[in-house]
C-alpha cells in the first residue's frame, strides 16, 4: 500500500493505480489537457470533480518541491497548488516506482506551446514576456530562487487582455530570507539560457513570428526586470522641498499592479536630504494596518492613501524611530483631523470623511506637480473646498435625484447611463489624458513601460 502524505485527503484517490508506472496509466483514468515539455513522466487525472496534475519524480525532489510548493501558497504567490506525494509505491512484481507529486490543475491556464500553436500577435509575446518578468520579480521580492526560469516551467492564464503568469516547476528551487544581487543574477543566467533556447525552437518549428529575433525577447525580458526590480526596491533621493516626489514613485508602482505597504524613509543629520524605498506587499494589508493604527475602516484604495499621507507624515517630523502606533495618533489628531476641520459644516455632507481626505491629498499632489514644489497641505485643502468640493452634489442628495432622471438603460450595470440619455459624456481630462497616454503605445508596450509612467506622473 503506497504511503499519501497529504495537507488534506482525498480518499478517492486511493483507487487510482498507484502500482503501475506513469507512462501506462490507463487511459479511463487520464484527462487530455495541454501540457509543457518536462523531462519528468506528466499526466493529469481526473478523481470526482477535481482535476490534478501528476508528476513522476524521486523521492527527495518530490519532497522539497512539494513543501515549497505549500511556502508560496501561503505567501500568496502566483504558483499552482500541492495537493500532496505519493510514496512507497511499488509495482506488481515488487519492483519500486518513483513516488508521484500531487498538484492541483490550475483552471484555465495554457502551456506557452499551447498559446504558440494557435498563432500569436508580436503584442501578445510582448505581455506574455511581462508577465514573465512580474512572475520572477514577485518571486524575488519573497526570497525565491527559481533556479530553472524558463516558459516550460511556467503557467500562463489570460487577465483582462494581458496574461499571468504563474510558477509550475519547484524541484530545483530555494526560499531564502532574501535574496542577494548574485542569486538574482544567476536567476537571470539561467532565464537567458532557457528563454533563448525555448524561442529558438519554437522560431525553428515556425511558431514564431518572422518580426520577433528570440535574442532581442531574451534581451526585452532582462532589460524589463531590471527596470521593474529597481522600481520596487530602488533606493530615491531627494531634498525637503521635493516632498511630492514620494507620491510619484508610490503611484508608478500602484500602475505596475504592486500595492506599498510602507515606505522605508531616512533623513540625513541636516534633514535637508530624504531616501525612500518602498516594501511591496499583499492585497488587503493598507486597509488592516489603517484600522489597526487608527480604527478607521475604509477601503482598501482609501487605505493606501491614508498610510501613504501617515509615512509622509512622519518623514515630515522626522519620527523615523518612533512607534508607529504613537506616530499614527498624532497624525490622526494633528493631521487628519484638523484638515478636515477646515471644511465647512454645510459642505461635510457631499463626501465620506476617509474619501474626502483623499480627495484633498490628490488635489495637492496634482497642485504640487503642476507647481514643481511642494504645496502645503492646508493650502491644497482650502482651494479644494473652493473649486472643487463646493460644486459637487451631496452624496445623499445625488442618489435620491437619481431616481427622477428615469430608468437605467440596463439596471445591472448603472455605467451605461439612462434609456434615453443623448448627451455625450461628461469632459473627464484625468480619464482623457490617461487614455491618450496608453493609446499612443502599443498595449503590450504600455504594461510594462516605466519610463512613460514616469513621464505621466510629471504631467
Amino acid at each position: 500500500m503506497p504511503r499519501f502524505l497529504a495537507a488534506q485527503a482525498n480518499t478517492q484517490l486511493i483507487t487510482l493505480p498507484w502500482d503501475t508506472g506513469l507512462a501506462d496509466w490507463p487511459e479511463e483514468n487520464l484527462v487530455a489537457l495541454p501540457r509543457g515539455i518536462s523531462r519528468h513522466v506528466v499526466r493529469f487525472v481526473r478523481v470526482g470533480t477535481e482535476i490534478y496534475a501528476l508528476k513522476e519524480v524521486m523521492e527527495r525532489l518530490a519532497l522539497h518541491e512539494y513543501e515549497l510548493l505549500r511556502d508560496l501558497t501561503r505567501l500568496d504567490t502566483p504558483s499552482v497548488e500541492p495537493v500532496g506525494v505519493v510514496t512507497a509505491r511499488f509495482d506488481r512484481d515488487g519492483q519500486p516506482l518513483d513516488p508521484i507529486l500531487m498538484t492541483r490543475h490550475l483552471q484555465f491556464s495554457l502551456p506557452y506551446r499551447s498559446l504558440f500553436n494557435r498563432g500569436v500577435r508580436q503584442d501578445t509575446v510582448n505581455r506574455l514576456v511581462d508577465a514573465m518578468v512580474v512572475l520572477l520579480a514577485r518571486l524575488h521580492l519573497i526570497g525565491f530562487l527559481w533556479g530553472d526560469v524558463s516558459l516550460s516551467n511556467t503557467l500562463f492564464r489570460r487577465d483582462a487582455g494581458a496574461f499571468a503568469a504563474y510558477l509550475v516547476d519547484a524541484e530545483t528551487s530555494e526560499l531564502h530570507d532574501a535574496l542577494t544581487d548574485g542569486q538574482r543574477e544567476h536567476d537571470l543566467t539561467i532565464a537567458r539560457t532557457n528563454l533563448y533556447g525555448e524561442f529558438c525552437d519554437l522560431e525553428a518549428g515556425g511558431l514564431l513570428d518572422e518580426a520577433l529575433d528570440p535574442l532581442v525577447l531574451v534581451e526585452t525580458i532582462e532589460s524589463r526586470y531590471r527596470e521593474l526590480w529597481d522600481e520596487l526596491t530602488g533606493v530615491e533621493e531627494f531634498n525637503t522641498g521635493e516632498m511630492h516626489r514620494i507620491e510619484s514613485r508610490v503611484r508608478r508602482l500602484n500602475a505596475l499592479g504592486f500595492d506599498v505597504a510602507e515606505l522605508d524613509i531616512t533623513t540625513d543629520f541636516a534633514g535637508s536630504t530624504i531616501r525612500i524605498q518602498p516594501k511591496v506587499v499583499d492585497a488587503g494589508h493598507h486597509s488592516r494596518r489603517l484600522i489597526r493604527l487608527t480604527g478607521m475602516d475604509t477601503e482598501e484604495n482609501q487605505a493606501r492613501r491614508l498610510l501613504n499621507d501617515l509615512d509622509y507624515y512622519r518623514a515630515r517630523t522626522d519620527q523615523q524611530g518612533a512607534d508607529e502606533a504613537i506616530v499614527a495618533h498624532e497624525w490622526l489628531t494633528e493631521q487628519f483631523e484638523p484638515i478636515l476641520q477646515l471644511v465647512p459644516m454645510e459642505l461635510r455632507g457631499k463626501l465620506e470623511p476617509a474619501e474626502l481626505y483623499h480627495e484633498m491629498l490628490e488635489h495637492r499632489w496634482f497642485l504640487s506637480e503642476q507647481a514643481g514644489a511642494e504645496i502645503p497641505m492646508e493650502e491644497a485643502a482650502q482651494l479644494y473646498v473652493n473649486t472643487v468640493l463646493r460644486g459637487l452634489p451631496d452624496e445623499a442628495v445625488a442618489v435620491s435625484a437619481m431616481e427622477s432622471m428615469g430608468p437605467l438603460a440596463n439596471p445591472f450595470d448603472p455605467s451605461q447611463g439612462f434609456a434615453d440619455e443623448e448627451d455625450e459624456r461628461p469632459y473627464d481630462p484625468w480619464e482623457d489624458e490617461a487614455a491618450e497616454s496608453v493609446a499612443d503605445q502599443e498595449p503590450a508596450t504600455a504594461y510594462l513601460d516605466i519610463a512613460a509612467l514616469r513621464a505621466n506622473a510629471k504631467k
